[in-house]
């Protein structure tokens, strides 16, 4: 099990299933809705997710996605797609232990903000391969 939450408090996760996989998102719509130039997510699959505590507020950012965040607070916490309805991504940054699980690839880098380079040695997709 894996627990999280918002930094406010008022909602918590808890997480039953292994992820499916972790990697960086570079698109545009990640770094708005986190206002830092790349996301970091978790993948788990979706009957492995429940909130514990409180209710998130949903944003439709696409046609085929919606991002949950805390009403109060403004912490991002989950994106959703319904062309993966099956799955769930997770903010690694709001784990209770973000350094328990670490990135495993980067996506969208055709995408990125040209001064932001991560120093790994990760696999690199222009697009959303994985």
């Amino acid at each position: 099990m894996i627990d999280g939450g918002c930094l406010s408090g008022a909602i918590a996760y808890r997480i039953t299933r292994p992820r499916i996989d972790a990697g960086y998102c570079h698109c545009r719509i990640c770094r708005h809705a986190s206002g830092a130039p790349v996301g970091a997510w978790l993948t788990v699959p979706a009957d492995g997710f429940t909130y514990t505590a409180g209710s998130p507020v949903t944003f439709h950012s696409t046609a085929h996605g919606r991002r949950d965040f805390c009403g109060a607070c403004g912490t991002q916490l989950v994106f959703r797609s319904t062309n993966k309805p099956d799955e769930i991504d997770i903010t690694i940054a709001s784990l209770a232990d973000p350094a328990a699980v670490a990135p495993e690839y980067h996506i969208w880098r055709e995408s990125r903000i040209p001064w932001f380079e991560t120093a790994d040695a990760l696999p690199r997709h222009d697009r959303s391969e994985r």
